[in-house]
């Protein structure tokens, strides 16, 4: 069974399979501040990966980060704000999740 594609997604008939997923690619132009393209393209470098690969990544993150921002507002339009208390439970958790990920970073590069 085939992954189900993303709203965003193209036809699966024009995908590309990289990566385990079909993504489908087009060439596109922006312009982007001399020294940001400059910082972006040593961040790729030293990842490993192409220009565009970063740049799709950091597209991605923006419109997964969109997604959550409205299925949280609609979540407190229908149940009200989020208390303080519950504020500050969520950030401990995430900091907690932060700290794990981190010691398990460390702890495989060594």
């Amino acid at each position: 069974m085939s992954p189900r594609p993303l709203p965003w997604s193209p036809a699966p008939e024009h995908a590309i399979w990289q990566y385990g997923v079909g993504v489908a690619s087009k060439k596109v132009t922006i312009t982007l501040d001399e020294s940001l393209v400059a910082a972006l393209a040593a961040a790729a470098e030293e990842e490993g990966i192409p220009l565009s690969r970063l740049v799709a990544g950091a597209a991605e993150r923006e419109l997964r980060l969109r997604a959550g921002r409205a299925v949280v507002q609609e979540w407190q339009a229908e149940h009200g704000g989020f208390t303080p208390e519950e504020l500050a439970a969520a950030r401990a958790e995430m900091a907690e999740a932060d700290a794990e990920y981190l010691g398990a970073q460390r702890g495989s590069a060594a």
